[in-house]
């Protein structure tokens, strides 16, 4: 990264999309202990919706914006299921060349789980795969739908992983696929990762298909450690992680690009069904806005609000609905900015 984030006078300026759904209160709540902590951090916000035209000036503003900023911190967007509707998540992950999706799934001290010392990385290639969104209708009632896999965006991201491994004193990586049907596509990202693999021979590697990776996950999820794997793939395995840990209320992930920096909840969910009701959990936002913070080299308020979101877990047993308490919104975020 030539240029870096943008930071005037000690401050960063963060492009802020609050997302649908849940959006609105879980970024009021980062909001909240952000400006409690006094975190030199401005936003520019947008309130952009999954139903927000691809052409639509405040789309381009964000996109603006992000390209500015270098760092953004974003809910989720709704897309909806309907055709010629284009997701914003993936046209900006595509646009802007957000190509690592990073979602980190640990037990949290006073959740209680399926299973414990669960710690490991789903790292998920974020620009093609499934998600090339080229499909198109060859005869009435035929779709054809497009996987695209190529060695390039394979060797950045398996690259991408082998370096996550070692910076974060990981010791093995597991390369996620279908090769076993998909033996071009998926036989290209296996062998690929597999020659990648051999550049770092201080890291374990193995592989697993993916429909055994699933029921290995949910069995002995201790296995795992940092985990690479293609784009439909890591949607998939990223919401298994959230359930074996707590629910996508406590998942935090980021997208990597060589420019550009995105964090969102590791687990994609809107949450419309308990949208206004005060109810969200805010701890996968604030806990990407605590990786956010650490991309800024802002490690002290980072440390500061993890610690912060961990006793009012763990120790004050404050809780969302979600985590089997009662607790609204409101109260988890107050109950944060006291533990600060």
């Amino acid at each position: 990264d030539s240029v870096g984030p943008k930071c005037y006078g000690g401050t960063y300026t963060v492009t802020l999309i609050p997302g649908d759904g849940i959006g609105q209160e879980t970024a009021a709540s980062v909001k909240s202990v952000f400006g409690a902590a006094k975190v030199p951090v401005e936003f520019e916000q947008f309130d952009l919706s999954g139903f927000t035209p691809e052409n639509d000036s405040l789309m381009q503003e964000a996109l603006a914006s992000l390209r500015r900023n270098k760092v953004g911190l974003k809910g989720i967007l709704y897309t909806p299921i309907r055709k010629g509707h284009s997701s914003f998540n993936v046209a900006m992950r595509k646009e802007l060349d957000i190509y690592a999706s990073v979602a980190h799934c640990k037990n949290v001290a006073g959740i209680n789980a399926r299973h414990s010392n669960v710690d490991f990385v789903i790292i998920r290639e974020n620009t093609e795969g499934e998600y090339s969104g080229l499909e198109h209708q060859s005869f009435p009632g035929v779709v054809e739908s497009l996987k695209i896999i190529t060695r390039p965006k394979t060797e950045r991201i398996a690259r991408y992983a082998f370096d996550y491994a070692l910076r974060n004193n990981r010791k093995k990586v597991t390369i996620v696929h279908k090769a076993n049907i998909m033996k071009l596509a998926d036989g290209l990202f296996l062998n690929t990762c597999r020659a990648v693999a051999k550049e770092y021979p201080t890291v374990q590697y193995n592989d697993m298909i993916v429909d055994n990776t699933a029921m290995q996950l949910v069995s002995k999820p201790q296995q795992f450690d940092v985990m690479v794997m293609p784009n439909l793939y890591g949607s998939i395995v990223s919401n298994i992680g959230a359930g074996l840990i707590g629910g996508p209320g406590i998942v935090p992930g980021a997208n990597y690009g060589r420019e550009f920096a995105i964090f969102e909840p590791g687990s994609r969910h809107v949450a419309k069904d308990i949208q206004g009701r005060n109810t969200a959990n805010p701890s996968s936002l604030i806990l990407s806005s605590v990786m956010m913070l650490r991309h800024l080299q802002l490690n002290n308020y980072a440390d500061q609000i993890e610690s912060a979101v961990s006793k009012t877990l763990s120790v004050d047993g404050i809780r969302t609905p979600d985590l089997g308490g009662s607790h609204s919104t409101t109260e988890f975020t107050k109950a944060i900015i006291n533990n600060l």
